[in-house]
Formats: structure tokens, sequence, C-alpha cells
């Protein structure tokens, strides 16, 4: 069984080409990293959130997962959902809905009060790129395989990723 800990890339990753980074460089337990980079979530010309202050958690066998800050976010659009889960990292995360379409599901999540290690995302959102645009310095953001996971793929990641078929093991 291969277990993983960010500390050497296995032989069935992806060899990282020019301007990538390789999520199996990303070590264990995760970190938070700054970013400058543009990232806009909803329509590109209304919307829902955008900014260059976003924070990344990097996690071995992840793509990243950016967290915005709530003064970039427009709130308004969203409702709390009744429904939570717990990061064994992070802490007791709170799901999002968009105000105009509450039924529809979690489009988001958020942390009041996490962890020590990442107290610098309290009360910022993560999006689901499977369930509303996102997009990093233009390039609209695929979402991580699996239904649970909130990674944010693009050109820049090479994987293979937690959540693609046979990586329950990881």
């Amino acid at each position: 069984m291969w277990k993983h800990t960010g500390q050497q890339r296995p032989a069935f990753a992806d060899v990282p080409g020019d301007g990538q980074e390789s999520v199996w460089d990303y070590p264990r337990p995760p970190v938070l990293q700054a970013s400058t980079d543009v990232v806009v979530v909803g329509e590109t010309n209304k919307p829902l959130a955008k900014t260059a202050r976003a924070m990344r958690v990097l996690e071995t066998a992840s793509p990243p997962t950016y967290y915005l800050p709530p003064d970039d976010v427009d709130c308004s659009q969203l409702v709390r959902t009744a429904d939570q889960s717990f990061c064994e990292w992070k802490g007791v995360a709170t799901y999002w809905a968009l105000a105009s379409a509450p039924d529809a599901g979690p489009i988001a999540w958020s942390y009041d009060d996490p962890s020590e290690r990442f107290q610098a995302i309290d009360g910022y959102f993560s999006f689901y790129p499977g369930r509303i645009a996102c997009f990093v310095e233009g390039e609209r953001v695929l979402p991580q395989p699996g239904q649970f996971y909130g990674g944010w793929v693009t050109r820049r990641i090479a994987g293979p990723f937690k959540g693609e078929p046979g990586s329950g093991h990881w």
C-alpha cells in the first residue's frame, strides 16, 4: 500500500512540465500558501467573488484549494446551509449555497475558528469548481475528481490526483 507523505514523488506520478507543480511535491500535513493569482468565482462579467489575495491549501496528492477573503466575496449572494463536515487539519466546515437557489446544494464552504495552523483562512470561502465557474488567471478551473473533494485543477498542476479511480488507497 502506498502511503503519501509529500517527501518523495512516487514512480506513478506525472512528471511536471515547465511551469507546473506536482501535487506529489506538496506536504502532508497540508500547508497554507498566499497567492497573488487573480481568482474569479461566478460569471466573469458579474462575479460572486474576485481576489488577488487568496490562500492556497497544499496537500500531497490533491490539487490546491483556493480560499478567498470574505471582503472579496459578495456574501449577499450566499446562504448558510445546515451541512457541516470535519477536517482533521482545519476543523469544522460550514457550507454555503447560492441565495437564489438554496435547494440546489452547497457551492462553497468556510471554516469559522479553524485550527491554529489554519487561522489565516478563518472566515474565508472556498468554492467547488464543479458546482460554480471558477477561474485562476483567466483559466477555467476543473474540479478535483470525486464527489467530496474541492481541489482546483489547472494546467499548472500535475497529478494524478486523489479522487481518481484507483486512488482510494492513497
